[in-house]
């Protein structure tokens, strides 16, 4: 990995804030892919060297990692990434239900046809790519991780509340890591047809049935922390080795 690259087209003063905001976005976009593994510590003077960016930067960009929910900071042990645990994730996932649930019907409510066709686009784009790597299924296809993302934003976004979709947003960065660990599921186990989960939902939302949306999606969400709770003794194998 080598130096980071970001925006120089602002002005003179952007500089040393272009650069740490870039690298808070790439620790970050680690974090969520799990490159950076629940409860790993994080060095500020390796990080520093890494991405040939001072100390400054790193310890700002992991500060506001901290603030995020992604990393955690101790005076005695610096800093790492925030652990994961099924304890958090049930707690995770129910909050996600709740209030993601309630943006979607407030959403189903009050959006326009403009909002139906910005779901059933964006769904469209989501199933034009692969969900995972066909080399290797335990790895989510990075374009697909994007468009996911995009689509279940679309679901929300006529709540008409920026207070709701904030919080929403914080339980969706939490809950990411979760989501691409599902996939690391034991052998054996039969895979899960996300595309039929959204499918459900996006039906629902057409014919705007409330209820069955919001049912689908809390299905869709309680599905995901099945598939981690599967894979949680690897999980914990993994960060007993950091």
């Amino acid at each position: 990995m080598g130096p980071l690259q970001f925006d120089m087209s602002g002005s003179p003063g952007d500089g040393p804030r272009s650069l740490t905001s870039a690298l808070h976005e790439r620790l970050r976009a680690d974090i969520l892919a799990a490159r950076l593994l629940p409860a790993q510590k994080l060095h500020i003077a390796g990080l520093a060297k890494q991405f040939s960016v001072s100390l400054a930067a790193v310890r700002e960009a992991l500060s506001r990692l901290v603030a995020d929910g992604l990393v955690q900071a101790s005076d005695q042990r610096g800093f790492r990434v925030s652990p994961v645990s099924l304890a958090d994730l049930a707690d995770v996932t129910q909050t996600r239900i709740d209030i993601e649930g309630l943006a979607l019907r407030r959403s189903i409510e009050r959006g326009d046809e403009a909002w139906l066709a910005s779901v059933t686009s964006t769904w469209a784009a989501l199933k034009a790519v692969p969900y995972h790597y066909p080399d290797d299924p335990t790895v989510h296809y990075e374009e697909w991780v994007i468009r996911h993302r995009i689509f279940h934003r679309a679901l929300v976004n006529a709540c008409g509340s920026p207070w709701l979709l904030g919080f929403r947003d914080v339980l969706h960065e939490q809950s990411e890591r979760y989501r691409r660990l599902s996939i690391r599921r034991e052998p054996g186990v039969k895979p899960r047809d996300v595309e039929a989960e959204h499918e459900a939902i996006v039906a629902a939302v057409t014919t705007r049935d409330a209820d069955a949306a919001v049912r689908a999606l809390s299905k869709h969400f309680g599905t995901t922390k099945e598939f981690v709770e599967l894979a949680a003794s690897r999980i914990a194998e993994v960060s007993r080795t950091i």
